[in-house]
């Protein structure tokens, strides 16, 4: 009986494998943005100008050529098109936040837009079909900036959507160019630092000419609140059709206290109605999370943060936290900001890939 009980413990042992591989992308730069758009391509962004590049899934990172004037600026966004063309965006006091464009695999950029507003800042920028981006900065004069590209980010223009006022206090965090989220038609950003976090989503106001431009509303989000550190980081959202051809959004809101990563009440939030209403989990991610991702091949969501990572199977009600294996450093769940799977990056210029078998049931 001994002996079968040491053969099970050694087979399964034998079976265990890494969940996280820890790759070298040879910088010490803060990694915020990443982009993984698959067959092995994915681009990263950090602090001093950094541009990374892979195409071969992770096993080689690029340093990519700083853009001109760029070399102090700090790239918390980026948005990939191909192997050869992406566009990044830093986040900083007005000219400090700009937008660049690469088509030759980041050899030369090109600075195609820079904030207009002495005040403003820069927040996220999100593809949202091969061509049309949108990018989100905090309020001027009291409205969320909004910014709207149709030509790959090539040229810029300001929105006047309605319904894009803010709250005393109120912003968006660049903590992981994920505060802005969008499915098809359905666009969403998350916002805090005032009295109340919030979502805000967009809708198609029609009026008597049949004319029906994009309006935005908002609502309140139980997510950790009432100081300038805390709100809604990330959103992610998982869209089915039901059998009347009817599109139904869930959506998750993650977050918390920056500068309380400890903290694990009032992280995370979830949506049955595309963001009109919303429940606080039933049980919580471990502390303060930074990002969010669905995965529809598991259908799971995972979110990281500074002092760990957790997954839901069950749309963001109930949370649990990833562990390393035996076969992974001790630190590996630890100090991450920004997913795009099956990458994850964190300061230090810290790179991680999350292998499949991680989030399968």
């Amino acid at each position: 009986m001994r002996l079968a009980i040491l053969i099970l413990i050694l087979t399964l042992t034998s079976q265990a494998k890494a969940q996280w591989d820890i790759e070298d992308s040879h910088t010490t730069a803060s990694l915020r943005g990443i982009d993984s758009i698959g067959d092995g391509v994915a681009w990263a962004s950090g602090t001093n100008g950094t541009v990374l590049r892979t195409q071969d899934d992770g096993s080689h990172w690029q340093a990519c050529t700083i853009p001109p004037g760029a070399d102090k600026l700090d790239f918390r966004g980026i948005q990939v098109f191909d192997a050869n063309t992406a566009i990044v965006m830093s986040s900083g006091k007005g000219d400090l936040s700009r937008i660049y464009k690469t088509t030759d695999g980041c050899q030369t950029w090109k600075l195609v837009f820079t904030n207009p507003d002495a005040d403003g800042f820069f927040d996220s920028v999100n593809r949202v079909t091969t061509k049309q981006l949108y990018l989100l900065g905090d309020p001027v004069d009291g409205k969320f900036s909004m910014y709207f590209s149709s030509d790959a980010g090539a040229t810029w223009f300001g929105t006047d959507d309605p319904g894009l006022d803010a709250d005393k206090g109120d912003g968006a965090f660049a903590a992981s160019n994920s505060s802005f989220t969008s499915k098809a038609i359905f666009l969403f950003f998350g916002t805090g630092g005032g009295s109340a976090a919030h979502v805000y989503y967009s809708y198609s106001k029609c009026g008597a000419s049949g004319n029906c431009p994009m309006a935005w509303a908002k609502s309140e989000v139980p997510i950790a609140a009432g100081s300038p550190a805390s709100g809604v980081f990330s959103l992610a959202l998982r869209a089915t059709m039901n059998l009347s051809g009817k599109v139904q959004t869930a959506l998750v809101a993650i977050g918390g206290v920056h500068d309380k990563p400890q903290l694990s009440d009032r992280t995370a939030a979830t949506s049955s109605d595309g963001g009109k209403t919303w429940l606080l989990a039933q049980t919580m991610p471990g502390g303060y999370r930074s990002a969010v991702v669905f995965d529809s091949a598991t259908q799971t969501w995972i979110t990281v943060g500074p002092n760990g990572t957790d997954i839901s199977r069950d749309d963001g009600r109930n949370w649990k936290p990833l562990k390393p294996t035996k076969e992974d450093a001790p630190d590996a769940d630890k100090n991450w900001n920004a997913l795009s799977l099956p990458f994850v990056v964190g300061p230090n210029g810290r790179i991680g890939k999350l292998r499949p078998t991680a989030l399968n049931p």
